[in-house]
């Protein structure tokens, strides 16, 4: 049965919303949900171990998330202008795809200027939607200095439920304790409840932890408008799965062992390069992958997110992994419960 955007609504209360990180990323409580039976506990983070047995795969998506909001000044008039930034287009020429705020303030041909001593200038060179431009770093110095010189200026892109100024804390909180490559503009969030001591505890259980890279842009986050889910597109997102990813999982379907993807971003990422038998393979492209219900899985038979936001793209996939009806009932109960929502919220572990 086809589902409408409406039917992904629920009242989610503002309390709900966790805008801080805990002291201890591994301290998060953990709701399971058994698909084939329909059963909900609630158990904590650290139970996750419970679940999972030698040869078992857990998949995590080691992108980085770079400090990719910049506050800059707008020429002669001085006015304070957000530079979001959204993917870089070339290096040689410095041009990114950002967002700008507020946007009717800038037009091509504007410069911008960021620090104190205007030590980054930018020019819009295009418009790309409403409040999309590509921007030209105006920066003759090494590529890697002009890269230090964006992550000094820049700041944690903290979503902008959290409102509320990014700290040290959040540098590191706000990154999974895995990140290696960097290019997210939103943190896999799943994976920040790993700390290097679960980490640890999963290999010596024997469970493999391979490592896949999806560079997460806000496209995951833009809303959905239109009530037919066929008709939303997804904006493009960077992938790269090797040789030695695809080995091990492989060998865990075959073997029909436990595949748990850790995030919806890592879940996409694996359906995208899927085999005419079933298996994975390797990739290196873009995956512009919109799962909603119904939608038959591939590769995870079992998944690791966090609790989404109504109406949201992220709920809709985890939906079609567990099942609508079993994820309305399960998030109804998890408000019941305390639970709590988005980037530095609890975690719910899905399984067969």
């Amino acid at each position: 049965m086809k589902l409408k955007l409406s039917q992904f609504d629920f009242n989610l209360p503002t309390e709900r919303l966790s805008t801080k990180p805990l002291l201890n990323r591994d301290d998060s409580r953990m709701m399971v949900i058994n698909k084939t039976k329909g059963t909900i506990e609630h158990k904590k983070f650290k139970d996750l171990l419970d679940y999972f047995s030698k040869e078992d795969v857990m998949i995590f998506n080691n992108t980085k998330v770079i400090p990719a909001r910049l506050y800059g000044n707008k020429e002669k008039t001085g006015a304070k202008i957000e530079v979001f930034l959204m993917r870089e287009l070339n290096k040689e020429s410095r041009l990114w795809d950002v967002l700008v705020d507020p946007a009717r303030k800038i037009r091509i041909g504007n410069k911008l200027y960021f620090g104190e001593n205007d030590e980054l200038i930018a020019e819009v060179i295009d418009n790309t939607t409403s409040r999309g431009r590509t921007l030209r770093f105006l920066h003759d110095a090494p590529y890697e200095e002009f890269k230090k010189k964006i992550e000094l200026l820049g700041q944690t892109p903290l979503p902008k439920y959290i409102n509320r100024e990014p700290t040290a804390d959040d540098e590191e909180k706000y990154q999974t304790v895995y990140a290696k490559h960097k290019g997210a503009v939103a943190a896999p969030t799943a994976g920040l409840h790993f700390s290097k001591i679960m980490l640890k505890k999963l290999e010596i259980l024997g469970v493999h932890i391979p490592e896949l890279t999806l560079h997460i842009g806000l496209g995951t986050f833009r809303p959905v408008e239109v009530e037919d889910l066929s008709k939303h597109k997804m904006d493009s997102e960077e992938v790269f799965i090797d040789d030695s990813i695809v080995k091990i999982v492989n060998n865990g379907l075959a073997n029909k062992k436990r595949i748990c993807a850790i995030g919806t971003t890592t879940i996409r990422a694996i359906e995208t390069p899927v085999s005419s038998y079933g298996t994975l393979k390797p990739y290196q492209g873009w995956t512009n992958k919109f799962i909603f219900p119904p939608y038959q899985f591939q590769i995870a038979n079992s998944l690791l997110t966090n609790f989404h936001s109504p109406k949201s793209t992220v709920l809709m996939l985890v939906s079609a992994f567990a099942g609508h009806d079993l994820i309305m009932k399960a998030y109804k109960e998890a408000i019941k419960e305390k639970y709590n929502f988005l980037s530095y919220g609890d975690c719910m572990l899905i399984i067969e």
